[in-house]
């Protein structure tokens, strides 16, 4: 597909000058159109923004855990960082303005982790800059399927491709003459199963035939700091299989995934280099306002920009360290711990790893 669109797009070229010198012999000048039409080709260099949760606030079980202004200044500190050709979240919970939840016994209680963001909070997300969603989480169901529909219903409605139930495994889309395919996973109910690794390949083996780049999302893994690690191994959380992400992650690689990218243990993890592949295991909590734990390395998560080619290796990633406390909310961490943790955690899970770590920037090893 990417040959047969460059070999066009030179033939088309090769017609224009041709053209404009039989039209006028004398002319040795190339027309402005042509200038044009070079900067109109696929550009060699993709750029991925990726972040960890966003839960911007819950109506739920109170009002009292909405966010200050009605959250219209949740991102107005990494704005400007919020830049590329997909721009890329987990969003942890449903948009829904009323309902209870069948899985919180005291409604009133503060006990109680079922999330929903009044409608309009999804404009705030769009306004930021995100065109890209996973719903493949444990809160995307926490109101049934009425949270369901209308989260669905509200991301088709601002044209924000998302993937993750099983009612909605992927998005296939175009940007920039550049076709992208993304799938999510999650041990979740409804959502498609991180558990089933060969359902899991089948799915990415066949939106590899049909896109230039495939993009895969999971929220797996254990939760909080006693999780950091990539262990490689099953993990059990409140007696929950939340998969192995490793296996899993390598699994949809091999199967023909360009990246994957890792949220649900509330805390960063590991990077890792795979058959010239990026994996995030964990991207943390990114924009979580309420009742989330934010004490020790659940405050603090990285924003990858990302820069990949067309033919999906990677390129390099800047990590721009961010903290999020219960009064300042979400702002840039100058102390890089995100940036850092990361650097350790990948030295420490991926011994003899392909990749150089230095002044925020994460590249491939030279052979």
């Amino acid at each position: 597909m990417k040959l047969i669109t460059q070999s066009l797009s030179g033939f088309l070229l090769l017609l224009i000058v041709l053209s404009c010198r039989i039209g006028d012999a004398k002319s040795t000048s190339v027309p402005a159109d042509i200038d044009t039409l070079v900067k109109a080709r696929k550009n060699d260099t993709l750029q991925i923004c990726a972040v960890g949760d966003i839960m911007i606030g819950s109506a739920y079980p109170s009002i009292s855990n909405l966010p200050p202004k009605d959250g219209v200044n949740s991102f107005v500190e990494v704005i400007p960082y919020l830049k590329g050709d997909i721009i890329f979240g987990n969003l942890e919970g449903c948009f829904l303005n009323s309902g209870r939840s069948t899985k919180c016994k005291d409604t009133m209680g503060n006990s109680c982790f079922a999330f929903r963001m009044p409608e309009r909070y999804a404009g705030i997300i769009q306004e930021a800059g995100f065109n890209l969603l996973s719903i493949a989480n444990n809160h995307v169901g926490d109101f049934g399927l009425k949270g369901r529909s209308k989260t669905i219903e509200i991301l088709d409605s601002l044209n924000i491709k998302y993937a993750g139930l099983q009612s909605h495994p992927f998005s296939i889309f175009e940007k920039d003459s550049i076709k992208y395919a993304f799938c999510a996973f999650a041990p979740n109910e409804n959502t498609v199963s991180i558990n089933k690794i060969d359902s899991a390949k089948a799915l990415v083996e066949n939106l590899r035939k049909q896109a230039d780049i495939v993009i895969v999302s999971f929220h797996g893994g254990g939760e909080g700091s006693r999780f950091e690690h990539v262990t490689r191994k099953k993990e059990i959380f409140y007696q929950e299989n939340r998969g192995n992400v490793y296996e899993f992650a390598h699994a949809v690689i091999d199967a023909g995934a360009d990246i994957v990218l890792g949220h649900g243990p509330h805390v960063t993890r590991a990077v890792e280099l795979y058959k010239k592949k990026f994996i995030a295991y964990s991207l943390g909590n990114f924009c979580t306002y309420g009742m989330f734990n934010l004490k020790g390395l659940n405050g603090f998560a990285p924003l990858l920009q990302i820069k990949m080619n067309t033919s999906g290796d990677f390129i390099s990633a800047e990590v721009i360290s961010i903290r999020q406390d219960k009064i300042r909310g979400l702002t840039i961490d100058p102390n890089e711990m995100a940036f850092k943790k990361i650097n350790n955690l990948t030295d420490t899970d991926f011994p003899g790893h392909q990749l150089s770590f230095d002044e925020g920037q994460i590249t491939p090893k030279s052979n």
